[in-house]
């Protein structure tokens, strides 16, 4: 099982911690340590330098003097924690500030030699391996009259002291590494609670998709990014949710309107086949099975006529052409039908001739669908009314019926391929539920809208939209 990126952060973000703060000791220790070398050493010279151009100490270096010259070292020197010396040219201490040294027993320096100092000005060891207990950081300047070297002064500071400088300066270094570290965890907890925690919800949610689960919801508590990709990831897996369902529906529509008329042909052919319909009585159901074979002849075709509207490999023949005289041509398509019924059809066009731009075939289908069901569902001896108008550079086409109507909770679903209300169910077996599917399709691919309006038991009205022709 592969780790947790939580996990996986949180070893790195600890081991960050840990070797960040051995960097801060070493190097920090290290740079610490040098600077105040320098400075301290800076210091120790300059008191040096004062202690050596001193008068009374450049002309009264002898042992009749010392006692005068000790009294006189504590007040130029003033750096704390130092050991200073007075040493005669040949190389032996005559006078220290910590040690009390009889002038006729000096103490001798073993290879006191003041010229392997070169231009450095201060050491850090034993000077001469006189001290033996602690390291010293030591300066030394020459003592100098009239270009004649009659000693030096050499000043020492004890590292130990330095080392504890350095121990207080690197704890507060430490203090503050630790210190930013604690505030960098406050931030890897807000971290976790506005970021981890929603992506794990949203890998949930991903997780539970590809399960199957499409009715999962994954939680959206912010408004940020985060939130907008659960949103978003919610959104589709509905919309993967409603499509299924309709891809269920879709198949169980088919099978309904196919397996119908394929019984009924499927029983009448074998009935005759086998003698149980006599032959003065097969031209009676032949008609039947031609009347149903024509039913799935137009269901497949309507199916084929949204397939190709779907993924748009029916392109648009724009042209210019008389929306007036289309209507007049579909209404004389359907002139037999309505003698029959005695309906009107009554046309109130806008001027003569009204052009548009759109796709002439498609257009026309859509009229015959319109009138189709306008006439379809209008009762005998009433008026169906075709009209056009203009306004804002478009053209709007209205079919109204003085029919039966839309049923109100059915005016939403009308538009599904497949829908029939239970009304159109019992007044036309012949119908496939696909044209008004169609009729949308095909006015959304021009870029324009149809609406209807509808009120049960007093007809029903559809309006849809074409671009004026300039």
């Amino acid at each position: 099982m592969k780790k947790k990126l939580s996990r996986k952060f949180m070893a790195v973000y600890l081991l960050v911690g840990l070797l960040g703060f051995l960097l801060v000791t070493l190097l920090g220790s290290h740079m610490i340590e040098s600077m105040l070398e320098k400075d301290i050493s800076a210091d120790l010279y300059q008191s040096a330098c004062r202690i050596s151009e001193n008068e009374d100490i450049r002309y009264n270096i002898s042992a009749s003097s010392l006692d005068s010259i000790r009294e006189k070292l504590t007040m130029v020197a003033d750096y704390p924690n130092t050991i200073i010396w007075i040493i005669n040219d040949r190389g032996e201490v005559v006078l220290s500030t910590r040690k009390d040294i009889a002038p006729e027993d000096p103490i001798p320096l073993k290879n006191f030699d003041p010229s392997i100092w070169g231009s450095t000005y201060y050491q850090v060891g034993y000077f001469y391996g006189y001290f033996e207990d602690d390291a010293r950081l030591s300066v030394i300047t020459p003592i100098t009259d009239n270009m004649t070297t009659k000693g030096y002064v050499a000043i020492h500071y004890m590292m130990s002291s330095l080392y504890q400088q350095r121990g207080r300066y690197l704890f507060v270094l430490q203090f503050l590494f630790l210190l930013v570290y604690i505030l960098m965890s406050l931030i890897l907890i807000v971290f976790r609670q506005h970021v981890y925690k929603p992506l794990s919800e949203i890998k949930k949610g991903v997780t539970e998709y590809a399960g199957g689960n499409l009715t999962y919801k994954i939680p959206a508590y912010t408004d940020d990014e985060l939130g907008y990709l659960a949103n978003n990831l919610n959104y589709m897996a509905d919309k993967m949710n409603r499509n299924g369902e309709y891809q269920r529906q879709f198949i169980s529509n088919i099978s309904h309107d196919f397996r119908s008329p394929l019984t009924s042909i499927k029983g009448y052919v074998e009935a005759m086949m086998d003698g149980t319909i006599p032959v003065e009585m097969q031209d009676k159901y032949l008609k039947i099975i031609a009347y149903e074979a024509d039913r799935l002849e137009k269901l497949t075709k309507g199916l084929l006529t949204l397939n190709e509207l779907d993924i748009h490999k029916r392109l648009l023949n724009i042209q210019t052409f008389d929306i007036n005289d289309a209507i007049k041509k579909a209404a004389a398509t359907y002139e037999g039908d309505c003698t029959r019924h005695h309906i009107l059809l009554e046309l109130i066009l806008s001027g003569k001739e009204l052009y548009a731009r759109a796709d002439v075939e498609q257009i026309q289908q859509v009229l015959h669908n319109l009138l189709n069901n306008a006439i379809k569902f209008s009762p005998d001896h009433s008026t169906i009314i075709i009209e056009t108008t203009e306004k804002n550079e478009k053209i709007f086409v209205s079919v109204k019926d003085h029919g039966i109507g839309i049923p109100k909770e059915s005016l939403s679903k009308i538009w599904e391929r497949f829908y029939k209300t239970d009304i159109s169910r019992g007044k036309d077996q012949k119908g496939t539920g696909l044209g008004l599917s169609i009729v949308k399709e095909i006015i959304h691919a021009h870029d324009q809208h149809i609406n209807v309006i509808s009120t049960e038991g007093i007809g029903t009205e559809f309006i849809f939209t074409l671009e004026k022709a300039r």
